[in-house]
């Protein structure tokens, strides 16, 4: 039997419950769901098969100690008492992130330096020369997280934030975080099996990560590198494992159409250039039109978009694309079940239709809604 530990995943506000779904899924267990993230245990498998196949988790995170802090120097001597050589040589590269709320410590950047030289003094009175540090790629990435006068210490897993899938090679000016359009996705209750369609796709993104869902393609299908590929109990064979397995297990034909669409030209060429980037040429139609000349696909179907919120928009303008959206949909969109996601609220309400659900969510720090409309044939 493998070892089991802590693990903790962070995500976006509002897809607490959906990750803590995944990971079940995934055989974790002891679930605590938290403020943006989930705790839970398992083993290196599990870790594994967490950053690989989680659609809504930014970081996988491995708690290695946890202490209370009442003033500065308890933090140096605390992360001093870690034997890092477990962890590191010395000719590793580290880096420290840290994130620092209602503590005796007023700037994370301080707590980084402050944890790095205790790092540091340890490696060089044990071993005589000492890790360097790289910000950028190090060889390994660690989490600090102060809450008061409480210290958690966490090895990053993931490395760069999983919502960076590798898919994505050109974005437009404000585009939707992965993790957050697969967060959408399901909150959408899609069953993967039935016409879905986004008809302002911008780069493309909520159609990328439709096709990926429905196709049982893994998240990490795109990257090649995660922060435990250069820890030192690294089982390269168990990885492998795990990914072939994923990898044989995806559908290769959807019998139903997946298709985005956009009325800027730029953001037409970038969606049909991701969408190519992603292999998903043979599941995805991207069209150049504008929304109200969009033919939707046959219904049953999900419609999803993400109309400007108005920061480069005259207010009358923005009002009358909202207003357009609800008399599209009234028109072409009869059996469908559309999603506005929005961080325009007050313009929201001149789509003029009925919600059936409503759900907070950020977009950054932009408060937004995802507003639910069910579009019935005739009466209800």
């Amino acid at each position: 039997m493998s070892q089991t530990f802590s693990l903790s995943a962070t995500t976006l506000f509002g897809l607490e419950e959906i990750l803590a779904e995944e990971l079940k899924s995934l055989g974790a267990k002891n679930l605590r769901v938290q403020r943006r993230f989930v705790e839970f245990s398992g083993d290196q498998y599990i870790m594994y098969k967490a950053n690989l196949w989680c659609r809504t988790a930014i970081r996988i995170l491995k708690p290695i100690t946890s202490f209370t802090i009442y003033k500065e120097k308890d933090l140096y001597s605390e992360i001093r008492k870690i034997h890092w050589d477990q962890y590191v040589t010395p000719q590793s590269t580290i880096a420290i992130d840290s994130f620092v709320r209602n503590s005796i410590f007023t700037h994370s950047l301080y707590v980084s330096q402050l944890t790095k030289d205790a790092i540091i003094d340890q490696m060089r009175e044990k071993k005589g020369c000492r890790p360097g540090v790289d910000l950028k790629d190090p060889d390994l990435r660690l989490n600090l997280h102060i809450q008061q006068n409480q210290v958690v210490l966490s090895l990053d897993s993931s490395g760069d934030s999983l919502h960076k899938r590798g898919y994505r090679i050109q974005t437009n000016t404000v585009p939707l975080n992965e993790v957050l359009a697969a967060g959408i996705l399901y909150l959408t209750g899609w069953d993967c099996n039935s016409s879905f369609i986004d008809p302002m796709c911008g780069s493309g993104t909520f159609v990328i990560e439709a096709a990926m869902m429905a196709l049982g393609r893994i998240p990490g299908y795109y990257r090649s590198k995660f922060g435990f590929m250069r820890w030192l109990d690294y089982d390269a064979g168990l990885y492998h494992g795990i990914q072939d397995e994923a990898i044989k297990n995806e559908k290769e034909i959807l019998a139903f159409p997946i298709e985005g669409s956009d009325v800027n030209k730029k953001s037409f060429q970038i969606a049909c250039r991701n969408v190519q980037n992603a292999a998903m040429e043979d599941y995805i139609q991207i069209h150049h039109r504008a929304f109200e000349e969009l033919a939707p696909p046959p219904a049953p179907g999900v419609m999803v978009m993400n109309p400007p919120y108005g920061e480069r928009q005259e207010v009358d303008q923005l009002r009358e694309k909202y207003k357009r959206i609800g008399d599209v949909l009234k028109n072409k969109y009869e059996n469908y079940t559309a999603y506005v996601f929005t961080g325009n609220l007050r313009e929201a309400k001149h789509i003029g239709l009925k919600t059936s659900f409503r759900k907070e969510l950020f977009n950054g720090a932009i408060d937004c809604r995802l507003l639910k409309y069910d579009m019935y044939a005739g009466s209800k």
